[in-house]
């Protein structure tokens, strides 16, 4: 686990712990720990159980495989003569325990009073008889006010004969076993992920298939490659069914495949009960878009291919088509009709080959698959900035041309008469709309590719429905040709209206892949300058007489340099330093239980703490630190100026002004370090090996 419970590794630091005897320079431990053995003899080849026992201290706690928030596992480190080897501990159900903590409640999973934790120990078949001794080290973590960390020798005596003898732990260690989770068995469960946008903390449903009203929770082992979150959310599921929300906050790595924990329940004796599961996360079901749903992107699709008969690359082809069709029959309206119809099987015909095209880069494994590319960060790179320049096309900074060849084609088939020169101009319609792109039109398509086969055909369908539309209805009606809009300047404007839309994409697509404002920064800066290359491109290379090459090896050099400070490292990373809300209850908290803490006064309008930020606080060796010290960060937006911020800003650094980093340490007696208003890494690293001392 990422949070918490892994930075506060520093309490290891922070409060001593002798080498062998267990107790800290601040006292002994409260918990008393012993070994049990559920037999006292057993022979070759048998296995015993093994119970490792914690007795705490009235309120005090210790905790379970993940600890959740805030704690560390308890550990067992076996010493076994040869011939006895130890299995994996066996942990009983934890208890979940909600902490206020300011905006963000701790949760955490743990044990109180008294817990056995189980480990099977198995004897070689040709262990010699004789008595043998197990011994192991027991280290735990127990807190109360503070926590403290703790190890313990304990040991038991085992007499390997000829048959197996229960010991007087026998029954204690057996009504543990009662305790622990038991296998799934043929209960279905399934996990989802509730939708495909990709945004961090993104939820998953975990749906039970019983039929109860007991309340049910979702406990996750540790190492799950992501963060799952305490909350739990119980949401009404279809009759039969149980179903949990739960919120999981991304890594460094891909989002987790599989969940593995507990669930928990209270069963019909009113006692404490789980099962264990291993679930695969499986994609938002396409099952899932219901009726309503799949009718309005089938229309918004329509309308996406409405809208390209009046981009300025279609309406002149449709109008000229269109009275080419009636001009070759004007003794006969049923043949017009006919024509009509057969461009539109042109069309649709066109529109089914380009979704069997992405069906099967999905199938193949893809970049079709919206939701799947848009895990990389590279992609969502590459996707914003191809918004930005269709944006750019549509204000007319540059111009996308299909080339001479396709041009000639098009006159070409212009030229054809009859039924086979009418699906060819629809063909040619579809070719000639690809490079005209509109907003509802990427919108559809993304619908389109995140659904099964069947949906992305109705998809790709609907838009050249929407296309071929109008031509179909005028010649089925040639008096409507009269009231199609003529050419004209108007057109020109619709298409720059159409990037504005466009461009709220493109920004969207920044803000809705990272809070990062360093990550943002950076990645608004390479935009401009793609922009400013677009137009250096349009204005001097296409439309320019002089000096194009020059012109052009400037574009290229502007974009290459732009690349290379951005691509490398793209930006829009997920994982990164868990910031929570300042304040000053919260850091005091967080020294109390035994952690450094860094806050960051910061500003969205501050240049200096977004470089900050990017330069020192939000690298690879400052994310190190914190969790080798175990130190909880904060983060103070100072943005709106808020009043008790800025009594703190006076307070340490003499005026109500950003930047300011503090560096507490876990003594209470002791002022932070202030840091200077610019940092360079080994100015933070070094103030965060001073808190830890």
């Amino acid at each position: 686990m990422k949070r918490l419970s892994l930075t506060i590794l520093a309490v290891f630091l922070a409060l001593p712990v002798l080498a062998r005897g267990g107790g800290a320079v601040f006292g002994g431990p409260t918990t008393q720990t012993r070994l049990l053995l559920a037999a006292e003899a057993a022979g070759p080849g048998d296995s015993v159980l093994a119970g490792v026992e914690l007795k705490m201290a009235p309120g005090w706690h210790t905790y379970w495989r993940n600890g959740g928030d805030a704690g560390l596992p308890t550990t067992v480190t076996w010493t076994l003569p040869p011939g006895v080897t130890a299995g994996e501990i066996e942990w009983p159900i934890p208890e979940k325990t909600v902490t206020p903590a300011g905006d963000t409640p701790l949760y955490t999973y743990g044990y109180e009073d008294l817990v056995v934790l189980l480990v099977p120990i198995k004897l070689a078949a040709d262990l010699r008889p004789g008595p043998v001794e197990l011994s192991a080290e027991v280290a735990w973590m127990e807190c109360k006010d503070t926590c403290n960390r703790y190890t313990a020798k304990v040991s038991a005596s085992l007499t390997v004969g000829s048959e197996y003898k229960r010991s007087t732990n026998y029954v204690p260690v057996r009504q543990w076993l009662a305790r622990m989770p038991q296998p799934l068995g043929d209960v279905p469960v399934t996990a989802r992920w509730e939708s495909a946008a990709l945004r961090s903390p993104r939820a998953v449903i975990i749906d039970l298939g019983l039929s109860t009203n007991m309340p049910f929770d979702f406990y996750p082992y540790e190492n799950q490659g992501a963060d799952v979150q305490g909350a739990t959310d119980i949401l009404r599921g279809e009759p039969g069914h149980v179903r949990l929300r739960k919120m999981v906050k991304m890594g460094e790595g891909p989002w987790p495949a599989r969940l593995t924990g507990i669930i928990v329940y209270t069963n019909d004796l009113q006692q404490p009960a789980a099962m264990e599961v291993n679930l695969p996360v499986q994609k938002p079901a396409a099952g899932a878009t219901s009726p309503v749903t799949l009718v309005v992107e089938l229309l918004i699709a329509f309308l996406a291919g409405l809208i390209l008969n009046v981009m300025p690359c279609v309406l002149p082809v449709i109008a000229l088509k269109a009275l080419g069709f009636v001009n070759q029959s004007r003794e006969s309206p049923g043949r017009v009709r006919r024509l009509g119809w057969v461009y539109g099987a042109g069309v649709l015909a066109s529109f089914e080959l380009l979704a069997g095209l992405a069906i099967g880069t999905k199938q193949a494994g893809g970049a079709a698959g919206w939701g799947d590319a848009l895990r990389h960060p590279q992609f969502r790179v590459g996707l914003t900035v191809l918004m930005t320049l269709i944006a750019l096309n549509l204000f007319g900074l540059f111009e996308v041309s299909l080339g001479a060849g396709v041009m000639g084609s098009a006159a070409g088939l212009a030229s054809r008469r009859g039924y086979g020169g009418a699906f060819c101009n629809g063909i040619l319609a579809t070719v000639l709309a690809t490079p005209c792109t509109a907003p509802f039109l990427a919108g559809a398509l993304a619908f389109a590719l995140t659904q099964p086969p069947p949906v992305t055909l109705l998809v790709f369908l609907a838009i050249g429905m929407g296309l071929a539309f109008p031509f179909v209805l005028v010649c089925s009606q040639p008096r409507l040709l009269k009231a199609l809009p003529k050419p004209g300047p108007w057109m020109e404007q619709f298409k720059i209206a159409m990037g504005f839309p466009m461009l709220a994409t493109a920004m969207w697509l920044v803000y809705g892949s990272t809070r990062n404002q360093a990550d943002m920064l950076l990645l608004e800066f390479f935009l401009v300058v793609l922009a400013l290359a677009a137009w250096i491109w349009g204005r001097f290379v296409q439309r320019g007489t002089r000096r194009k090459g020059l012109a052009a090896a400037l574009c290229l050099l502007l974009v290459a340099a732009d690349g290379f400070a951005v691509l490398p490292n793209p930006p829009m990373k997920t994982a990164g330093i868990d910031w929570k809300t300042w304040s000053a209850q919260a850091v005091e908290q967080a020294r109390k239980e035994g952690h450094p803490a860094l806050v960051d006064f910061t500003a969205k309008t501050c240049l200096n703490c977004i470089v900050n930020k990017a330069s020192s606080l939000e690298i690879a060796a400052t994310r190190a630190k914190l969790r080798e010290i175990g130190a909880v960060s904060f983060e103070a937006d100072f943005t709106d100026e808020d009043p008790v911020m800025a009594q703190e800003l006076v307070r340490w650094k003499g005026s109500a002004g950003v930047p300011l980093v503090l560096v507490y340490s876990t003594n209470l007696s002791r002022d932070p370090q202030v840091l200077p208003a610019i940092l360079t890494p080994a100015i933070v690293l070094n103030a965060l090996d001073q808190a830890a001392k």
